[in-house]
């Protein structure tokens, strides 16, 4: 074995080729002030957010003696509020140039964001009880709609994916993909922040779902575990010119999809009220009121 000295020697050596190729890859760069979010205290806003949404979800503290439920939770506010504003900034200042560990614009950016987040919390939560709704009317073993919201995977993804849809539009991009990927790990069910998702959405079991970036879903859909809703593969080099594209299909309103169904494309659209049959594989358009329940390319 080498000495103390010829090891710290070798360390040194090697931190100084990792330093270097920080710099080289300033997407991906460490420079202090300019650190992305932290995963941990991401999964802590999520977890939040679900107890603003749904009270008892995570098991969070109730009230103390003495005080109201409207204070607890207008303090609960308050601490997400902070929590949040702090890696939104994070994920803007990790991408802006400005040098230094400040930068006003960032934060302003932030502050706006989160608190437009924060402000459309009652919002949210009406429309995420349609979605419990749906799943408690659409599922004979539901015992009620508390079971939903505490034990269903569909409703938990679809819970984290309308916060960070909504904080999406809002501007932010690094926290709201972060979100949807902790709910992804948690459920098995991956839905991109940026995807468009009507009220009364129901993922049934959910295990395997993909929803793309540009995928458009109505009102009132149902799908069950393994349906892909995805772009189709671009050649080698192309991807990037088609970023922003619509690269996923359209699901119309009452639209049923069986599962292991696969639907690609940006210019495929699935009818209002069609059925698509487990396993289908479709490339192209479904009409209106159709069943679908083999391979249409």
């Amino acid at each position: 074995m080498g000495s103390d000295t010829d090891d710290e020697r070798r360390d040194a050596s090697i931190a100084d080729a990792l330093v270097q190729s920080y710099a080289a890859d300033a997407p991906l760069s460490i420079a202090p002030g300019h650190e992305l979010p932290s995963p941990i205290e991401v999964r802590a806003v999520v977890t939040e957010l679900r107890e603003l949404i749904f009270p008892g979800f995570t098991g969070g503290a109730r009230p103390a003696a003495g005080v109201s439920l409207k204070a607890h939770v207008a303090a609960r506010v308050a601490q997400v509020r902070v929590r949040l504003t702090a890696e939104v900034y994070r994920g803007l200042h990790h991408r802006c140039r400005a040098v230094g560990a400040d930068c006003g614009a960032c934060q302003e950016a932030a502050e706006r964001m989160t608190d437009g987040l924060i402000a459309a919390l009652p919002d949210l939560r009406a429309l995420l009880m349609t979605d419990v709704r749906a799943a408690f009317e659409g599922d004979p073993a539901a015992t009620g709609a508390d079971e939903v919201v505490f034990s269903y995977p569909g409703i938990a993804a679809i819970s984290v994916y309308r916060v960070a849809h909504k904080l999406y539009q809002l501007g932010a991009a690094i926290v709201p993909r972060m979100m949807t990927e902790l709910a992804h790990s948690e459920t098995g069910i991956d839905i991109h922040p940026a995807a468009t998702i009507g009220e009364g959405f129901f993922i049934d079991h959910g295990t395997g779902v993909v929803i793309g970036e540009t995928t458009v879903i109505g009102s009132r859909v149902r799908i069950y575990q393994g349906v892909t809703l995805g772009a189709l593969s671009l050649p080698t080099g192309k991807a990037r010119a088609l970023a922003s594209a619509k690269r996923h299909p359209t699901i119309e309103d009452d639209v049923i999809i069986y599962a292991n169904a696969t639907i690609l494309g940006g210019e495929t659209i699935i009818g209002r009220g069609a059925v698509i049959g487990g396993n289908s594989w479709i490339t192209e358009s479904v009409p209106a009121k159709a069943r679908s329940s083999g391979q249409a390319v």
